[in-house]
Formats: C-alpha cells, structure tokens, sequence
C-alpha cells in the first residue's frame, strides 16, 4: 500500500532518515535488519529496485507526485506489493532547506541494504576483481564502481578503512552501480588487512597487482600480468598510495606509463584504465 503523506515542516521526524541521521546511524537504524542507505535520483532508484532492493520510504516535491516521481512508486508497488510504503511529500520551499536536494532530481529513497557478503562469497569463480584500500572519498569510490560496471571487473573488495560503497554521495556518484557490482570487505580490522590482506587474495585463488610507481613496476599491458587467469587489482588512496607491506607482498606492481613530467593519475582515472585493459 502506498502512503502519500505531507510534510509542512523540516523539523518533521519523518525526514530524519533523509537529513539528519550520519552514514552509521542509517547503516544500523533498522536493528533486525542491514540497515538503510539512500537513493537519490529516479535513475539511481530504479537501478536498486530492479535488482530487488527494498525501498523503506520515499521523499519527494509534491509538484512531481503526477509526473516523473510516478513511475518509481508505481515500480515500488509492482515490485513489492505487500509493502506498506510512505511517500512523504513537500513544498519546494520546505525541501530547499535540504541542502543539495535540486541535485537529486527531485527525489530521494530510502531503502534496505542488501546483505553482506563475504570475500569467498564474491569472488568465487571469478577472473577479474579490483582491491580498493583504504580509499576514503567517496566520489573516488563511486567513480570506480561506475567503471567496475562499465568495463567488465566481476567484483570489489574494500578494506577496512574504505569509504563505504553505499553512502549516499558514493551511490549518486556511481549512478548505482554500486548495486550492479558484487562487494564485500576484506579484513575484519585494519591490522588483519595490512598483515594478511594479499595473503587472504592468494587463498581466493588471485595473483595480486598493486597498482604503484617504483622502479621494479611493470606496465599495465605487459603480456605475463593480462594472461593470468585470475587476478586482483589493488588501488591505494590518493596521496600515499598503497601500503609498502602491500606492495611487497603482491606479484606484481604495475604502473601506467605517464607524459609531459606527470607522475601519477587520480585513482578514479587510474582504476579505469587499469579495468579496460586487464579485462580485454
């Protein structure tokens, strides 16, 4: 059943989900459950729903409940029609207090995290998967699920420290691609990670690829590194790259050859050139 409820204030307890509740606080808002994360924009929205995401409620400017913002209810009732969902509705003059919310085209969606898998889960039979370690931006990460999606790697694991796929500037940022690629952290704790991080990819059956300039690297097309049948690529976080344990416990280390005195790319840049190739 859906519920079109108005909103007159932005004080209302109904949009603490949307604005004032931090990426842990949703993570654990629902105890039975994985938690809440945000959707924003219908193309991002449709993208959980049709992978089977359960949406929790939905938030909207009352002037598009007749025109764009329709279909993705109609799809929440097609899609679940046992739920009871709200639809919470505002003046544009009570939304502009939302900071940023023009930016989500005019709707923003609640919705259940999917499970959490595990690393064996994920990786089992694949061929291709990318390692990001200790990546706190959020636009980086989600600008490397996009290319993750759009270039062919099977799935992601995220350290300990990483930003997480699913806050909400992650997800706008890879148009909810985060959703399409499987993922899971690897490393229960950062030290777990930093001490037997590449050891734990060798057990999954991966050569590892850390992604790093020194003067032993190989380059990103060289013939042994893209004939290896299964193979993790590890990027680190802009600035200090990846840890030094990382790189020497790793089989290779691979750098992208630069011009005109450039030393390095941004990880996003990096991540999808090193996709393309290692998947063609």
């Amino acid at each position: 059943m859906i519920n079109i409820v108005k909103i007159n204030d932005f004080s209302s307890p109904e949009l603490d989900v949307f604005v004032r509740l931090t990426g842990a606080q949703l993570r654990s808002k629902l105890e039975t459950e994985c938690g809440i994360f945000i959707a924003e924009s219908p193309t991002v929205i449709e993208v959980a729903l049709d992978r089977g995401i359960e949406p929790v409620s939905l938030l909207t400017d009352e002037r598009l409940l007749r025109g764009s913002v329709q279909k993705i209810i109609d799809k929440c009732a097609e899609k679940f029609p046992e739920l009871n969902l709200n639809v919470y509705i505002a003046e544009r003059s009570v939304l502009s207090s939302l900071t940023g919310f023009e930016l989500t085209r005019g709707v923003l969606c609640a919705m259940k995290r999917p499970k959490e898998l595990t690393p064996v889960e994920i990786c089992r039979d694949k061929r291709r998967i990318a390692v990001l370690e200790e990546i706190t931006d959020s636009t980086n990460i989600g600008a490397l699920f996009r290319s993750a999606a759009a270039l062919g790697i099977d799935a992601v694991l995220v350290t300990p420290t990483c930003c997480d796929p699913l806050c909400r500037r992650a997800v706008r940022v890879s148009m909810g691609t985060v959703l399409s690629v499987p993922f899971a952290r690897i490393g229960k704790t950062p030290k777990e990670w930093e001490t037997d991080g590449v050891k734990m990819l060798h057990s999954l059956g991966f050569k590892c690829a850390a992604m790093a300039l020194s003067d032993d690297s190989v380059n990103i097309d060289d013939k042994a590194l893209l004939n290896e049948k299964r193979l993790a690529v590890i990027l680190g976080t802009e600035g200090t790259g990846l840890k030094k344990g990382t790189i020497e416990a790793s089989d290779y280390t691979v750098k992208i050859p630069m011009s005109n005195g450039v030393d390095s790319l941004n990880v996003g840049a990096a991540g999808a050139i090193a996709f393309w190739q290692i998947t063609r």
